[in-house]
């Protein structure tokens, strides 16, 4: 490892051999240096965990008004988006259509794009009825050079009406 991401001009050495070289006594002088290694690297690691935490740790929420959650969140250059959902349209063609616009307008207030995502979690109300017209919608939205890992699963929703429902997490734009 480099300690401190390379701030101090120590001899790098792997956390293996500082293990070895601690634990294997007939190396005498390097043990001591294993030691100290360890004194010195856990006390300025502290400090690095905590300028670290300063630097990254800020938390944006977007869309808060519901007192449930939030639509959007981003921590550490990733996006996090709500699961979306519409109970306005009769069909899974119409829903899959009217949330895929949810997130390219989510993903756009966070910074972001569909060209960025990450990861799917995809929840339809009846997957032997659903899946074939839901991934068609999909496979027209999503940018084909860019595609997130994806998970599709049958789930009950929270009203009847509500036949699909998609949750993505995206890299913020570079």
């Amino acid at each position: 490892f480099y300690l401190l991401s390379g701030l101090l001009s120590i001899e790098t050495i792997s956390f293996q051999q500082c293990l070895y070289r601690h634990t294997v006594p007939h190396i005498g002088k390097s043990t001591m240096f294993a030691r100290n290694l360890g004194r010195v690297g856990s006390s300025l690691l502290s400090t690095v965990q905590k300028t670290s935490n300063q630097r990254f740790s800020s938390i944006t929420r977007m869309g808060v008004d519901d007192p449930r959650m939030s639509k959007i969140v981003v921590h550490n250059g990733t996006v996090y988006l709500s699961g979306l959902v519409d109970a306005t349209l009769p069909d899974v063609e119409g829903q899959t259509k009217v949330v895929l616009a949810q997130v390219d307008d989510l993903l756009a207030e966070a910074g972001t794009s569909k060209s960025n995502l990450l990861t799917a979690s995809i929840w339809l109300k009846d997957i032997d009825r659903d899946f074939k017209a839901f991934n068609s919608i999909w496979c027209d939205w999503l940018d084909p050079e860019n595609k997130p890992v994806r998970a599709t699963v049958q789930s009950p929703m929270a009203t009847p009406s509500i036949l699909v429902e998609v949750q993505v997490t995206a890299a913020t734009a570079d």
